[in-house]
């Protein structure tokens, strides 16, 4: 190789003087020894660099244009100010292969390299761009950097060790000289190992390697390598090579022989037997046409063993140079060995702007010429492992440029390869890390609810709008949540406002049935028509309030359905109070209770006041704090559409009203409700208030603790459930006496039950009465006489006026034997 290079480098001397900047003596005599160095990759590192503990002081007495030297702490100018070089620095292909391995989804690779300056700079720069990437390096091992060292060996057979007991490590960076991979692959191929190897520039091209017998079982090698050139022209010199004298040109004379003396080897062969012969003397000789001869026939040997990357990097080199000098020498004579000192023409190189192929190139701030990478893979053609061009790495944007589809099909099959401390986790799934110290060692666990990941290992599952969006466990995106709410074709909906229809239908056929026996005893004993007719108006917009609660809660209908009901059913609960009032009024006896009630009993300005005072609780509700359409959002997965009540309290001073004057109603229900049998309506009335305050204690429990689209259906129920209450135990029975027992609902049978009432409760009057006589004059009374019975017959008289006076509204203030009469005209 290094023959070699001395050919490629006399090669682009000879093809930079034919430039017409200067005479090849000129050119010769500018670049004296000493001026200039043009060197390659480990030489220029043991010159410029320098351990830490004794850092060498910047001088510049030579001016260094490398094409091979990579390590990026050349770069630094304060140390290295006089540095320059035509290949990237190593910074930028250790960022260009952890975008490889990124950009392939491994996360778990391991490392070789040597214990050298470029070994040593190129794992610390690698570890530190893998970090930022979050890609783990499973192990890092070094070799020696000298083959002469005793320990290589083991060394190697160490690092194969290690790699086979990895096995979750399917990807191998390595940064080695090429004698140190030559060894590793070849101890490998015997282990049986197979893995993808990611090739520094060093050894990514090199035909010593990729003629190793078997090279294929070591799996694929993907590798970076300087970005070629324009090879037609270094070609043709090789071609040519035979023409030029070699008895003053010792390279290429001994090139010349080591050829003649391999000549009769086989190709397979002829690498080996140069190296070979390289390591001593060359005792062979031969006449000057069989060594040309030979020469001839094997100079392709040269051209497969070429670096295209490698030569472009020389050819650079001598142009910068030779365009530096022409600049300098533009201004002064050149013919003198000493003609400008070394960092003059440091000063013009570093400025210098020169082309090649078409492409221009300048040394940037730190002396580098960044050409970018070409990315190769081998592939075996013909039983023959030959390295091809995949891609393009472009330094400033950090891509890769893909120009055919086979290149991006090879891009797709390395994806395919695992290389991962743990497996991967899936879109709805979450890292875990576990106490390992590596970040790439984790568990997966399923995204909690209402936490997605659509990717494959996040780190972490992404949160859902928990107001709009729901997810169930392990979810790889958020759902919309379900607007719910009462809906119309709900089947208990359904239900109640069937039964709302059921109760309209009552509502309608007892005013029909009232209607048709007005002047019946029943239908006057309950306060007349009219009065019925509110009462059962009341019912029938109850009913109708339930279908609010129904269907898509809208503004209007929010605040329709709370005043609509507490308004009716207030004014229901009023004309209620006002017949238990009529009833109690009509038959108390006692006279204290009697004026009290007399002077209490107005019907229309109490139902007006009752009603009035609900009407302004609701007008206030609605004016401060009216009820409106929310959206409950607490619900994981669903958007409740309800009303809210805007103001519990005005709310529950809606409901506490009713039951105030429910209960004053009650109280006095309870006390008439030992009328007569067939027309006791008080007693109707005390159940029908019962069952409204169960039906409303029960209500608040249940109404506080439900919630959902339901809870409209709870206030339905319990609507219903009181609204029945009262329809059946204030109409039923006296639909039921006037469909069904007709010959009770006449005048005469009612005369008949009010008087056996109140012949029955004056003969409790008047026994007491006697037994008080009785003790008072000590008189027995065996066989009453005509005039006590007539007595007593006049005080019963006299108590059925007050009662039935009452109860007509009239006030009379004696009693006559034709008081039946008036009575039964009065009910």
């Amino acid at each position: 190789m290094a023959l070699l290079i001395i050919l490629i480098t006399c090669f682009v001397i000879i093809l930079a003087t034919s430039h017409p900047c200067q005479t090849p003596d000129d050119f010769v005599a500018a670049t004296s020894p000493g001026h200039i160095i043009i060197g390659g990759l480990f030489a220029i590192h043991e010159k410029m660099l320098s351990s830490e503990d004794y850092p060498r002081r910047p001088q510049i007495q030579k001016c260094v244009v490398s094409y091979e030297s990579t390590a990026e702490i050349l770069s630094d100018k304060i140390r290295f100010p006089s540095f320059l070089r035509t290949v990237p620095s190593d910074f930028y292909q250790t960022k260009a292969m952890v975008h490889l391995i990124q950009k392939s989804g491994w996360n778990w690779i391991g490392i070789i390299t040597t214990d050298d300056d470029y070994g040593r700079l190129a794992l610390n720069a690698f570890a530190i761009q893998t970090a930022e990437k979050n890609v783990c390096i499973a192990f890092k091992e070094v070799l020696p950097a000298f083959f002469s060292d005793n320990t290589i060996d083991i060394r190697i057979n160490q690092t194969l060790e290690k790699i086979m007991a990895e096995a979750q490590v399917n990807v191998i960076v390595v940064f080695l000289r090429q004698f140190h991979v030559f060894n590793l692959f070849n101890k490998a191929i015997e282990r049986n190992i197979n893995k993808i190897w990611i090739a520094s520039d060093n050894w990514s091209t090199a035909t010593k390697i990729t003629t190793i017998p078997n090279v294929k079982k070591i799996g694929k090698v993907v590798g970076f390598a300087f970005k070629r050139g324009n090879m037609s022209s270094f070609h043709s010199f090789l071609q040519n090579l035979h023409m030029f004298p070699s008895d003053n040109n010792k390279p290429l004379h001994e090139c010349a022989m080591l050829l003649s003396a391999c000549a009769y080897v086989k190709d397979s062969d002829l690498s080996q037997c140069i190296f070979n012969h390289s390591q001593g003397t060359l005792p062979y000789k031969a006449n000057k046409e069989i060594i040309k001869k030979n020469f001839f026939l094997r100079n392709d040997f040269l051209w497969d063993y070429t670096e295209p990357g490698l030569i472009h990097s020389i050819q650079l080199a001598v142009f910068a140079l030779g365009y530096a000098i022409r600049d300098l020498c533009q201004a002064q004579d050149c013919q003198n060995p000493n003609a400008f000192q070394p960092w003059e023409l440091l000063d013009v190189l570093k400025n210098v702007t020169f082309t090649d192929g078409g492409n221009s190139f300048h040394f940037d701030a730190h002396g580098d010429l960044n050409t970018g990478y070409d990315v190769v893979l081998w592939k075996e053609i013909n039983d023959h492992m030959t390295v091809n061009k995949m891609a393009e790495y472009d330094l400033q944007n950090d891509v890769f440029i893909i120009t055919d589809q086979e290149a991006k099909n090879e891009f797709k099959y390395l994806q395919q390869i695992q290389s991962k401390c743990s497996p991967e986790c899936s879109p709805g799934q979450m890292k875990k890390t576990t106490r390992s110290q590596h970040i790439c060692c984790y568990e997966c666990v399923n995204c909690p609810e209402n936490h997605y990941s659509n990717q494959t290992d996040m780190d972490h599952c992404l949160l859902c709008n928990n107001e709009t969006h729901w997810a169930p466990v392990r979810s790889t995106t958020c759902f919309e949540k379900e607007v719910e709410y009462l809906n119309w074709n709900d089947s208990l909906a359904i239900l109640l406002l069937a039964l709302s229809l059921l109760g309209i239908i009552f509502v309608l056929a007892i005013g029909i049935i009232f209607t048709r026996n007005l002047n019946t005893p029943v239908v006057k004993s309950s306060g007349g028509l009219m009065v019925c007719y509110v009462i059962l108006l009341c019912h029938f917009l109850n009913f109708i309030s339930t279908g609010f609660f129904v269907g898509e809660p809208q503004d209007f209908t929010c605040k329709t359905r709370q005043t609509l009901f507490g308004v009716s059913f207030t004014l229901c609960i009023s004309c209620i109070l006002m017949k238990s009032l009529k009833i109690l009024l009509a038959f108390s006896f006692d006279p204290k209770l009697q004026n009290f009630l007399k002077c209490l009993y107005k019907p229309i300005p109490i139902i007006f006041t009752c009603t009035g005072i609900q009407v302004v609780i609701c007008t206030l509700w609605l004016t401060f704090a009216a009820p409106a359409v929310e959206e409950n959002v607490s619900l994981p997965r669903v958007i409740i559409l309800e009303c809210e009540e805007g103001s519990i309290l005005a709310f529950g001073t809606m409901l506490g009203y009713i039951a105030i004057l429910a209960f004053v109603c009650f109280i006095c229900a309870f006390k008439g409700r030992k009328l007569p049998e067939n027309y006791n309506e008080a007693k109707f009335i005390t159940f029908g208030m019962l069952i409204y305050f169960i039906a409303w204690i029960t209500f608040i429990p249940i109404y506080a603790t439900t919630f959902g689209k339901y809870l409209p259906a709870v206030e339905i129920i319990v609507i219903l459930i009181s609204n029945y209450g009262i329809l059946c135990c204030t109409f039923f029975p006296k639909c039921y006496v006037i469909i069904c027992k007709q010959e009770t609902n006449t005048k005469s049978a009612f005369l008949k039950t009010i008087y056996s009432y109140s012949s029955h409760s004056v003969d409790g009057l008047a026994m007491s009465h006697a037994s008080l006589d009785s003790l008072n004059s000590n008189i027995t009374v065996a066989n009453p006489s005509s005039s006590g019975k007539s007595a007593t017959w006049q005080k019963g008289k006299d108590l059925q006026a007050q009662a039935f006076a009452h109860l007509c509204r009239v006030n009379t203030t004696s009693i006559s034997k034709s008081f039946p009469r008036k009575r039964i005209s009065s009910i």
